[in-house]
């Protein structure tokens, strides 16, 4: 136990196992204040310090320990008692560390009779090297050296605001080492572990942590009340060179204007990171941050245990480097000194400014020197002409990048097809065949596309599922073309997904048109939410092809039919594209509004109306398209004649921290991917990278140009862009016909760019971890490879259960079938609704329109409408004046938030952000990413919906930490468990989503700081069932030790994932709350201090599932899933049963759908649940034991972490009461 010497404390001594002591040597440590290390002249180890970075004391004080076998034994204070009493009364309860404690260990020194043995962190051991013989002086000074950068380093780590510059740590270690340290000293340390040690130079503005931000103005100021209107004055104004010009990085350089770059020499390990737990409540001071009433945002601690477990296991590693080096040296018979001085050259960090000729840059990412054969497998530009893929394949497989990252039977070869071409039974005029050839250099259909525009001559409605760039486009626009020759009065309707692809394929039509004689004039123009009102009179009344989509089929053109009657009377074809992307709920909304528009044209006069529709490859294509539609008269083409390249396919897994170490976790994709995209791109590769969500892809957008910098190749920063939802239209669509002009080598995008929308050829698609389903990623490999090129896909394994069970099982990528698409045409919600709009549009009749909405029409209609004297039904008075406001196809939102850049007095939109997003996003002093740039916000202010923010250098971001609680208000219907005393409840659902804070991170997830913030909640309303957990099962989990939230957790992803089974609903439709390792942990007291007080969020132990659309009505898929709760909870206990996993997978309990990568989970606890709700036997016995309470260390989605935070955050359900 360290003791109180001179006014400091002394942090408990924590030993393994007994074992003989032998005095070898004394080692002083001295410990002084933070002033003390963060100048030059200090030459201490830093002292711990409270929330406000204060020392408690600032006089200096001394720990002394004698150097044994076992361990250290410290001079004690005569008026303490001795350590090993000590350690006798509290052997079980190893004491985490505070603020106000420091930890020494023998294990920080361990003597050179005991240089081999293993070290033990978290459960994992490092295999002890053989016996060595002894080692020379200069290597054994080497060692004390690194154990010294060792100690101090990861004490570091656990202060906020504490940066390892080589000029802080300095001083600390040379206390240790007993001479001055030198940089060619720690290369030479580097140069034996390059890839555990960064040592470089970097930007000091990039490290600093307190950015100012301004108090917030009063809220009923004049000035707010007129913000958002003078930064939105018109649409002009969203449009930015300085950002989205190619060739022009004004938007890095302005700062490096304004900011004169110094730089500084940083040290960090990154061979793995301390676990976090949650952070004592105990003997803190009062801080002036507003206190929440809920919950409190501290930094984690770390106990001594974890501690030095890190340091032992890098002490032991560095060993072993020691030994093989000089292994390797006597083999070959060199001077292992000269030779290690040597190869320490090219590990000597140097200023950007003194770097010439080598083209090595600086920045906080670099990973270390930059040696020439980096760079000369590399062009000085990028190449014109890119080399074969199997070419670049090797070139990655040699380049110091690669460490076996592709998994074994993860590379797969794809063979070339050959173009197959068919004829068409009609004759095109010499207009349209001109028009083809000049536009797209086109001699000869392919076979599927002859087919399917012979069936539609023929009068067929045509469903094309072909791969993707199979040139499925020429299919409608060839017919469309053909009739409008023919009859200038014909209409054709263009429906889209998203309003990309409607833009892409208006620029694509409107190109043929300008070489039809007589065809330039034609007005084809989009309709669609971003029309201004001033035209939209004259579009729908000259425009002769139209692009819209479901969104204003539904709001604008049907309810408006009068206006639209003539175009309607007129309309020939309608395309909808992408028919894959209508399934589930979406698909239901959609396939009612297709009914809708049949029945209004049919209601005018057309009954000559033609489907045509195109879809990525599934299994039941003609089936959904009847689905969709409602019609019979329909031919298939799913035959490809369209020729491919070869495709190679790679499975590339993120490699450990600590190369060879599992215990040190997967690295950080995001820094992966980047430097495999620029080692294509430099190559001469076009590349598009897939990102799951929004942050990660600004993320990539600045590691890419961070790895660039790195690689000595600024110039090619702004080849490379983001593409993602909350960007101006404007801004799109400039980066599109960048891309498509060949201006940009590579971007990286979330699945705005999964469907078609043409931005030329690609040669390599990157997805980012995996993508949901394996629907999602063919679809994006199936970018890559248009026209008859060579082509690559690579999946980048991140480090979930979902990635790494695809990772170890390639082949289920390739074999699995593909998926069916469902859409229900029986949910009575979305039925009414629509049946209402129809309603409204013209009046119902039902024997005529039971064609459309099936027989349940009339008893629909007889109680859910109004019946005029003529027998007619119309639109209830519930759902006026305009119906189609009530029934939302799908949640997008209106209100948005402007972000407004406000650099050097700037004042300009960056871009809106959907208001469900905002307090997720936004918060003052937070970082937003925009085109990879960091922007920290200077103000938010929710009432005016806007937020200022200041471009920054900082090389951090911030992660916000929020909680959802899905909480049953009132119980609407109650069922019987069948043979069980319980019940399943359904009912009204709140969800509440609060950020009560955020950490601010560093590139390697570290923890730098929390900040608190007081943004108001988001509550939304919905329908859901319910199960509350019987006192007997937690009183179960309870005496087994098992986790209770990883149960609850694992039951509700069980019976989540059956849901389709029995309800027709996509991913992402029924939604339960689900449990994150870091915030329960945040929450929860750790017991090993019993006079810390529980957690003031409580969860009540209940499993919950609730209709993520449909607002407060709920969009009816829970209400059927309420029917079957008997025979779901019986699947989900025979899927868990039938897996012989352990802890959990995606085959039982782990889903890919997790919004928190399943940290906290338990497969015997959700057996548990599953039994006792069903009334069937357990078999306590056969349960596994969790931890013992001195083994409960809160590692992050450890098994052993659950289990006591479950304790402490979940308590018995209260019952629900009816209203």
């Amino acid at each position: 136990m360290i003791e109180e010497v001179n006014g400091c404390q002394q942090s408990q001594e924590i030993s393994g196992k007994k074992a003989k002591r032998k005095r070898n040597h004394d080692v002083e440590v001295v410990i002084h204040s933070k002033e003390a290390i963060t100048s030059s002249s200090s030459s201490l180890l830093p002292h711990q310090f409270n929330d406000d970075d204060t020392a408690n004391n600032d006089q200096p004080c001394k720990i002394q320990a004698r150097r044994s076998h076992k361990g250290l034994d410290f001079k004690e204070s005569q008026n303490k008692p001795s350590i090993k009493k000590k350690y006798q009364k509290k052997e079980k309860t190893p004491k985490s560390l505070n603020e106000n404690q420091s930890v020494i260990d023998s294990n920080i020194f361990p003597s050179e009779t005991s240089q081999g043995s293993s070290s033990t962190s978290s459960g994992c051991r490092v295999k002890p090297p053989s016996p060595q013989p002894p080692w020379p002086e200069f290597f054994q000074q080497l060692e004390k050296t690194h154990r010294a950068l060792n100690l101090v380093f990861t004490f570091c780590c656990t202060r906020k605001r504490l940066a390892t510059k080589f000029d802080t740590i300095k001083s600390a270690v040379e206390a240790h080492i007993s001479h001055p340290l030198e940089i060619e000293e720690v290369a030479q340390i580097v140069t034996l572990r390059p890839t555990g040690i960064r040592f470089t130079y970097v930007d000091e503005a990039l490290l600093q942590v307190d950015l100012v931000v301004p108090a917030k103005q009063d809220n009923g100021s004049e000035e707010l009340k007129t913000q958002r209107e003078k930064f939105l004055p018109s649409t002009t104004m969203f449009v930015r060179p300085d950002i989205y010009e190619v060739g022009n990085s004004r938007a890095v350089s302005n700062m490096e204007k304004t900011e004169e770059k110094e730089e500084t020499l940083f040290f960090e390990f990154i061979d793995g990171d301390l676990k976090l737990q949650a952070k004592s409540s105990i003997n803190k001071k009062t801080t002036r941050r507003p206190q929440r009433k809920d919950e409190d945002l501290k930094m984690p601690v770390y106990s001594q245990k974890q501690m030095l477990g890190l340091i032992g296991k890098r002490n032991t590693k560095f060993t072993a480097a020691i030994n093989m080096f000089l292994g390797k040296c006597f083999f070959e018979g060199k001077d292992p000194i000269e030779k290690l001085k040597k190869e320490a050259l090219a590990y000597i960090p140097v200023p950007s400014q003194s770097k010439t000729s080598s083209r090595r840059t600086s920045s906080a990412r670099d990973e270390g020197p930059i040696h020439e054969n980096d760079i000369t497998s590399l062009s000085t530009s990028i190449p014109k002409e890119r080399k074969s893929i199997p070419e670049i394949i090797n070139e990655l497989k040699e380049s110091d990048i690669y460490t076996g990252q592709i998994v074994p039977d993860g590379h797969r070869v794809f063979d070339p097809q050959e173009a197959i071409y068919g004829n068409l039974n009609f004759q095109l005029s010499q207009n349209l065949v001109n028009a083809l050839y000049n536009t797209k250099n086109i001699t000869q259909f392919y076979a599927h596309q002859a087919e399917a525009m012979n069936n539609l001559h023929d009068g067929y409605h045509i469903i094309v599922a072909t791969s993707t760039s199979s040139g499925k486009s020429l299919i409608y626009q060839v017919p469309v073309l053909h009739e409008l020759e023919r009859d200038r009065n014909t209409r054709a309707l263009y429906i889209f997904p998203t309003k990309a692809l409607a833009q892409d394929q208006r620029r694509s039509l409107k190109e043929m048109m300008g070489f039809m004689q007589g065809l330039e004039d034609t007005m084809i123009e989009t309709f669609d939410g971003d029309t201004d009102m001033k035209y939209r009179n004259q579009i729908r009344d000259e425009g002769r092809i139209i692009f819209t989509n479901p969104d204003m089929l539904h709001i604008t053109i049907l309810p408006q039919e009068e206006r639209w009657r003539s175009f309607l009377k007129n309309l020939k074809y309608v395309v909808v594209d992408e028919i894959h992307v209508y399934n589930g709920l979406f698909g239901s909304h959609v396939a009612f509004i297709m009914r809708r528009l049949r029945r209004i044209c049919a209601a005018v006069g057309n009954h000559h109306l033609r489907f045509i529709s195109c879809s990525a490859t599934v299994a039941n294509p003609l089936e959904h398209f009847k689905t969709i539609f409602g019609v019979e008269n329909v031919r298939i083409t799913d035959f490809d004649g369209s020729p491919s390249g070869r495709k190679e396919f790679l499975c590339w897994n993120t490699p450990y921290k600590d190369p060879g170490d599992p215990a040190s976790g997967r690295g950080d994709i995001t820094a992966e991917v980047a430097k495999l995209f620029c080692q294509l791109i430099l190559r001469g590769v076009r590349v598009i990278a897939f990102c799951k969500v929004r942050k990660s892809c600004e993320a990539l957008v600045g590691a890419v140009k961070h790895e660039l910098a790195n690689l000595g190749r600024p110039e090619c920063m702004s080849r490379v862009m983001g593409y993602r939802g909350g960007y101006t239209p404007q801004d799109r669509r400039q980066i599109e016909r960048h891309m498509f002009e060949g201006k940009l080598m590579g971007i990286i995008a979330t699945t705005a760019l999964e469907l078609g929308v043409d931005i030329g050829s690609l040669d390599a698609v990157i997805t980012v971890g995996f993508p949901y389903t394996i629907a999602n990623l063919r679809q994006q490999s199936g970018r890559a490879g248009r026209r008859n090129k060579d082509s690559l896909s690579i999946l980048v394994g991140d480090s979930f259960p979902t990635d790494q069970h695809y990772m170890q099982n390639p082949d289920e990528i390739f074999t699995k079938p593909n998926s069916k698409l469902q859409v229900d045409l029986q949910n009575m919600l979305v039925l009414e609704g629509h049946i209402q709009c129809a309603a409204h549009e013209m009046p119902i009749r039902i024997d005529e329109d039971m064609t459309y909405f099936s027989k349940i029409l009339k008893e629909i209609a007889e109680t859910r409408l109004v019946k005029d004297e003529l027998g007619f039904y119309h639109c209830h008075d519930r759902f006026l004046p305009m119906p189609s406001k009530f029934v939302s196809i799908r949640d997008t939102e209106e209100d948005h938030f402007a972000i407004i850049d406000i650099t050097h007095g700037k004042n300009i939109v960056l871009e809106e952000l959907e208001a469900s997003r905002a307090s997720f996003t936004l918060y003052d002093g937070g970082i937003f990413l925009h085109q990879g740039n960091s922007y920290l916000v200077k103000e938010f202010n929710p009432d005016q919906k806007i937020a200022k923010v200041e471009l920054v250098r900082v090389d951090w971001t911030t992660q916000q930490r929020n909680y959802t609680d899905i909480d049953p208000i009132e119980t609407e219907a109650i069922r019987l468990i069948p043979g069980s005393l319980s019940r399943a409840f359904y009912g009204k659902i709140k969800i509440q989503k609060t950020v009560y804070g955020y950490f601010k991170v560093d590139k390697n997830r570290r923890i730098l700081d929390a900040v608190q913030v007081d943004n108001p909640p988001i509550i939304l309303f919905s329908k859901g069932m319910w199960l509350d957990v019987p006192k007997q099962a937690l009183d179960l989990l309870v005496s087994r030790r098992l986790c209770i939230a990883g149960a609850i957790h694992a039951a509700e992803h069980a019976i989540l994932s059956l849901v389709p089974n029995f309800v027709i609903s996509m991913p992402g439709d029924v939604r339960t709350e689900c449990k994150v390792g870091l915030r329960e942990s945040t929450f929860a007291s750790t017991r090993r201090n019993r006079k810390e007080q529980p957690s003031s969020r409580k969860r009540p132990a209940r499993l919950t599932f609730y209709d993520t659309k449909g607002g407060a009505g709920g969009s009816g898929l829970t209400t059927k899933a309420f029917e079957f709760i008997y025979s779901l909870l019986q699947q989900a206990l025979k899927r868990i049963d039938n897996c012989h996993c352990l802890e959990g997978c995606v085959e039982c309990v782990a889903s890919e759908f997790c919004k928190h990568a399943n940290e906290i989970m338990s497969k015997a606890g959700a057996l548990v649940l599953l039994k006792t709700f069903l009334n069937l036997p357990i078999d306590i016995d056969a349960l596994p034991m969790g931890p013992e309470e001195e083994e409960k260390e809160i590692f992050i989605g450890c098994p052993s972490s659950s289990a006591m935070v479950a304790a402490e955050t979940i308590v018995l359900a209260e019952p629900v009461l009816p209203k």
